[in-house]
Formats: structure tokens, sequence, C-alpha cells
């Protein structure tokens, strides 16, 4: 009967997630064949829904396994009007604009026991339970302090962190305060809440996942819409008012981007060396270029990084280069040894290890700079390289590979293209993807062909 109710409160989320008057045009990409549709988007009315469902089944479902595997009995995450947690909007029911004057959220997990608490004058509303709801700021301290002591957990949990910015919410005020109201043997028993701050950011539910392909459409069909002749026109159309065009094309159906999308190209007799990072020039688009875009919104609380390739055909011209299809299969092998790298308790480096290894035996010269993704752009969970590290990162790179965590598959392959005299193009391939344990699948499959402008 639980499973059932489950099945279907998920295929209820999902009926509401697509049943939305604003659509983005959708043209996807499957080996060759493109298939047109529409992806809808959610009136910020209709988002609060699913986005509170989704965060009411984490909280009762996820964050007590979590709070077990990192042994944690209670954690506190504290928060001021304006200076929030980077934790905390992931935690509290929508719509939520702030931490409103000082919102303290606990929870404490006592074998079966499960308590999500707030100790703070504003109602947050369900699932939590206000143990505290008047007087002034002092009362409210001493109400945590009794609500600790009550508990009396053998571990408290804090968002300190050296490390991981994401896991360093708690200020340094705040801290001072929880020190000084709290009784020594309490203070003996605060720990950071590092891993379960890491663990929970990164792993996703299964709700989310069914919404998760959605939200990688939405970015991949508006590229769409940019590298076509509906937005190019070779010898006018700068790089420049493609970048803004998606941009204001996001801002039209109410997507946040969290950054500003980024548009260049490429072109026979502008070099690109082997060991050069980023080959490409903004500027005119011409007729014969290859062009790139990167860009990233974030839309029911789930965040999309994403780059991919056109070409502009010449005149006369019906298809892509056979040098540059050449290439973009390259840059799927390249996708292929990262994804099969994958392995559960592997470390991000041990992950970068593999692939690079992979790559060498094809004779292929290729870069892997793969992040995770989740309720940030740039999440935290392994680093797998970085642009201008491929050997070893410190700490981030010894994060180990979780199941059901999200990921940009993102790095670059150089190629030689006859057609260009021999000349190297740089296949820039991002497209995010979710390991289950046993393999990596992409979230709205992945570019194996060029948009093709003409």
């Amino acid at each position: 009967m639980v499973r059932a109710f489950h099945i279907l409160i998920s295929l209820c989320l999902l009926m509401t997630i697509l049943a939305a008057p604003n659509a983005a045009a959708q043209i996807e990409f499957d080996q060759g064949r493109e298939v047109t549709g529409e992806r809808a988007v959610l009136e910020f009315r209709d988002r609060i829904a699913p986005e509170n469902e989704m965060t009411r089944d984490r909280l009762e479902n996820l964050l007590p396994r979590l709070m077990d595997e990192t042994g944690l009995d209670l954690w506190l995450v504290i928060n001021r009007e304006y200076a929030e947690d980077p934790v905390y909007f992931s935690l509290v029911p929508q719509p939520a604009f702030a931490a409103r004057r000082t919102t303290i959220l606990v929870f404490y997990k006592d074998g079966d026991t499960f308590e999500m608490m707030t100790v703070h004058r504003y109602k947050l509303g369900a699932p939590y339970e206000a143990v505290w709801e008047g007087g002034d700021l002092d009362e409210q301290w001493r109400a945590l302090a009794d609500l600790i002591e009550e508990k009396n957990p053998r571990r408290i949990g804090i968002n300190v962190s050296n490390d991981w910015p994401v896991a360093d919410g708690l200020t340094h005020g705040l801290h001072q305060r929880l020190v000084s109201e709290l009784p020594d043997h309490l203070v003996d028993r605060l720990v950071s809440a590092e891993d379960l701050v890491i663990r929970w950011i990164e792993t996703r539910s299964d709700l989310e996942m069914q919404a998760y392909g959605h939200v990688v459409g939405l970015a991949r069909s508006v590229i769409s819409e940019a590298f076509s002749s509906k937005v190019i026109t070779p010898g006018v159309t700068t790089t420049d008012d493609v970048a803004w065009y998606i941009r204001q094309r996001f801002e039209d159906l109410n997507l946040a981007p969290w950054f500003n999308p980024y548009v260049n190209v490429q072109r026979p007799g502008l070099a690109c060396a082997a060991d050069q990072p980023f080959c490409g020039i903004e500027g005119t688009i011409q007729r014969g270029d290859v062009i790139h875009t990167d860009v990233g919104i974030c839309y029911l609380k789930l965040c999309t990084d994403t780059q991919e390739m056109g070409y502009i055909a010449k005149i006369g011209e019906r298809d892509v280069p056979e040098g540059l299809k050449a290439a973009m299969a390259a840059g799927n092998v390249w996708q292929d040894h990262l994804t099969s790298s994958y392995e559960l308790g592997r470390t991000g480096n041990q992950v970068l290890a593999a692939t690079r290894d992979k790559c060498a035996a094809d004779g292929m010269i290729c870069a892997t700079y793969t992040h995770p993704l989740g309720f940030f752009g740039h999440a935290p969970g392994p680093t797998i390289g970085m642009w201008d590290n491929q050997g070893d990162t410190p700490i981030r790179g010894d994060w180990p590979v979780h199941a059901n965590t999200c990921y940009a598959i993102e790095g670059n392959v150089k190629a030689a293209v006859p057609e260009w005299g021999g000349q190297l193009a740089q296949i820039k391939l991002e497209q995010d993807g979710c390991f289950d344990g046993e393999s990596v699948n992409y979230l709205a499959r992945r570019q194996t062909t060029w948009h093709l402008i003409r």
C-alpha cells in the first residue's frame, strides 16, 4: 500500500511538471534523426507543489539514512536573514525567499525516531514541528540549548568546514553564540557536519530523478533554437548575439540561468594547438565555422550544465564535413571512456586516471573536467579532473563516487580535420548524466550529431 501511494504521488508529480502553459521548442538528436516537440515550463505558483513534494520526500526518506551513514545524532542548520547557510533552501518548503531573522532548523535521529524541528518565531509548516515560537533572541537561544540538553545527542553536527564551501555555512557570529549558550559537555560534542552536507547535496531522490531529465531537456531545447537559422545569419550574427538570445530565451521562459551563456567559434586558419586548453574566439559568425556554447539553468531546484557544438554550412553544402563528424564521434568515445570508468567507491581522482589511460591507449588528445550537479551547478562531490589540472585534485578529487549522484560529463577532445588541412578542431562537450551505482545514464540523451545551420 505504501509503495502504491508513492507511485501515485510520483505519477501526479510528473504530470504536474509536464502540464504547463509555457513551452520551449524541442529538438532532440537521436543518431542523426531530429525529433521535434515541446517541453513545458510551470508558472511560478505551480512549481510550489512539486518542489515541496520533492523536499518532503527527501527530508523524510533520505535525510534519516544519511544521518545514520555519517554518524550524527543531531544536525543544526542556523541562519540569519540574507546570510543563509548554502544548504538552507534545500531543506525548507517554498515559497521561501530568505530565513526570517534567526532561523534554526534541528534534525534529531535516535534509532527509529526522527524529528524535524524549528526554533523560530515564524512557522515553516510541514514537515517541521515548531518547538519554540515566541519571545526575544535570548529566549530563542536558551530554548535551543534546552532542546539539545533534552535530546542529549552524542554527536552534534554543525556546518563548519575548511575545504567545502557548501558545508561551511555557519557564520562566525552564530558559531560563537552557539558555543556560549551550550554547557561545556555539549560543546565538546560539536563536530563538523561536512560529510552529511555533501551527501545530502549530492544525492538525488527517485522523485528528483523523474523530473531531472525534463529540466535538462529544457536547456538542450533552447540550444537547439539558438543553433538554427532562426537566430544565426552568417556574416551578420555575432557570438554575443547568440549568447544573449539564449539568456533572453531562458528569461522569457522563467528559467533562471546560473551563469551567463557563452558562445565561441573555430574555423580553418585559426590555430588550435594540442596543448592549448581552449580553442575558439568570439566575433561575427561566418559560413564554415564551428560554433560552441556553454549554458546552465536551475529549475525545480535542479541545475544543469550543457555544452554543444554546431556547424555553419558553406553555400551549397548540405551536410557537415566528414572530418568534423569523425571528431564528434571521437568526443563520444571520450564520453564512453569516462562514464565506463565510474565505479562505486572509486574516488574522482581514480575515475580520472582510468579515463586518461583509456584515452592514451586510443591515442586521443583529451581533457576531462567533470563535476557533480544538483542543487548547485558546481555541486559538492567527487571532482573528476579540472581544465587546468589533469592530475589529482586534493580533497575534492579524493571524495568517492556514490550511487544516485549526477554529473556534468564535461571535457574535450582535439582531432585533425582533413577538410581543414589537418588542423585540429576542439570538440567541447558537456552532457548531464546520473550514476545509479552500476552505470551512468544521460538525463536527456547526449549530442551525437552536429547542429547544422544552413
